[in-house]
């Protein structure tokens, strides 16, 4: 790292309110959830969106596409227009940013490309972090948070039920052990590129809690340079929503002792998924209603018509998988007017027949389908295209979307099952 990375990744360190507690007082951040799934099953985590009353990571209110991310970034720099200057844009969740590595990344890129002076960083469990580090160089990632809750399988098995790496769910010792070897590498890929990296520890008492300082010694071998040791947070529903978080004077002493190893952040107030502000602000209705906004699909001028997969023209009853071509409909006076048919790309080409598909679809912002795979949502979404699932007259549907109201909840396809469920770690059987 040259004299002026070092002094310029200095200046980065000390104006980011998580790595500095005096910048917590002049240096706003916010959080863009667009990482909805994650690849561990942590038995002190319990995601659950839609609570402006919990405030603890793995929560938000809304999980956003990166274009749907970038509008909400918008909203949320115009609100605090005026006020403390937004510094700092992260993505923490409310799963593993590279549990959804194309949607992290795509929204970097478009957060980068839009506000190239702002800082940027990350929150992972390390699992992945290792395959991404040179494109989060590229995109001049400043800071990644690693949270490392053990570095001794026989400690970590008691902390996760699962973990998903590849096409396996490994669990028990050999989970633990793969973690901790993804993490390890990880990390030491981050500090080669000069990236600072953070070390969170959730203290569970019974667990860990003689352990952190084992973590940090650890963590500073690889060249970790700063650790925030987490109380154990309440989360209902969760494995370990029985045990009691620890007293302030233990965790006084754990990080006493860790300090000996690590400096140490004390100023932590767990933060949300989609937190915006500076630290400790109340997550208020106000930036609920602004992710509502970012998220409700609507016409815009470059993209003023929608697409919709049917059968004969008039009701949205056809997989996207299945549809032959897509009815498009652009609007008269505020009424949906058909306009052609498009046929779409040949299946049999796996991601590239999305990516053509979105190519097709340049002048159009949303997709109405009976039912859709996960890549072509994603893939569709990274274009600036989002997928509907519900069934109804396109009219309709098409009427309330071009007005602005959203689609109608009526007409809305759910699963069953839901981000609720930790489930065992072998993907929705929904």
């Amino acid at each position: 790292m040259t004299e002026d990375a070092m002094t310029n990744q200095k200046k980065m360190d000390e104006g980011h309110p998580c790595f500095n507690s005096e910048a917590r007082h002049s240096a706003a951040r916010i959080h863009l959830p667009v990482a909805e799934k994650c690849n561990i099953q942590c038995n002190f985590c319990s995601r659950k969106y839609d609570c402006v009353n919990e405030s603890r990571p793995g929560v938000t209110s809304a999980i956003l596409s990166p274009v749907q991310a970038l509008a909400y970034l918008d909203l949320v720099m115009k609100k605090m227009e005026g006020r403390t200057p937004l510094s700092v844009i992260g993505i923490a969740g409310p799963g593993d940013p590279f549990a959804n590595p194309e949607e992290t990344l795509t929204t970097l890129e478009l957060v980068r490309e839009r506000h190239p002076e702002k800082t940027l960083c990350l929150a992972t469990n390390g699992l992945a972090v290792a395959e991404h580090v040179e494109r989060l160089s590229r995109l001049k990632i400043s800071h990644v948070t690693v949270t490392v809750n053990a570095v001794e399988p026989a400690i970590g098995e008691k902390i996760y039920a699962w973990v998903r790496y590849g096409p396996r769910v490994y669990r028990g010792a050999e989970a633990a052990a793969l973690l901790l070897e993804r993490q390890t590498d990880g990390i030491k890929r981050l500090k080669s590129l000069g990236i600072t990296v953070k070390i969170n520890t959730v203290i569970i008492p019974g667990i860990n809690e003689e352990h952190a300082a084992a973590v940090a010694r650890y963590c500073a071998g690889l060249g970790a340079d700063i650790q925030n040791c987490i109380p154990l947070m309440h989360a209902e529903g969760s494995a370990f929503a029985v045990i009691p978080g620890p007293p302030a004077d233990k965790v006084s002493a754990i990080r006493s002792e860790a300090g000996k190893y690590l400096r140490q952040m004390s100023h932590c107030v767990r933060c949300r998924a989609d937190a915006a502000g500076l630290i400790g602000e109340e997550h208020g209705k106000d930036l609920i209603r602004l992710q509502e906004e970012a998220a409700r699909p609507k016409p815009s001028r470059e993209r003023p018509n929608l697409a919709a997969a049917s059968m004969e023209g008039l009701f949205v009853n056809r997989h996207l998988g299945e549809a032959a071509w897509l009815w498009v409909f652009g609007q008269d006076n505020g009424k949906p007017v058909f306009l052609e048919q498009r046929p779409t790309p040949v299946p049999g080409t796996g991601d590239r027949r999305w990516e053509d598909l979105a190519r097709g679809l340049p002048d159009c912002f949303a997709i109405l389908v009976s039912g859709c795979g996960a890549a072509p949502k994603r893939i569709l979404a990274a274009n600036g295209i989002t997928v509907i699932a519900g069934e109804g007259l396109i009219t309709e549907t098409a009427g309330s979307l071009f007005s602005g109201r959203g689609f109608p909840r009526i007409y809305a396809l759910r699963c069953g099952v839901g981000v609720d469920c930790g489930g065992t770690g072998s993907g929705c059987g929904a």
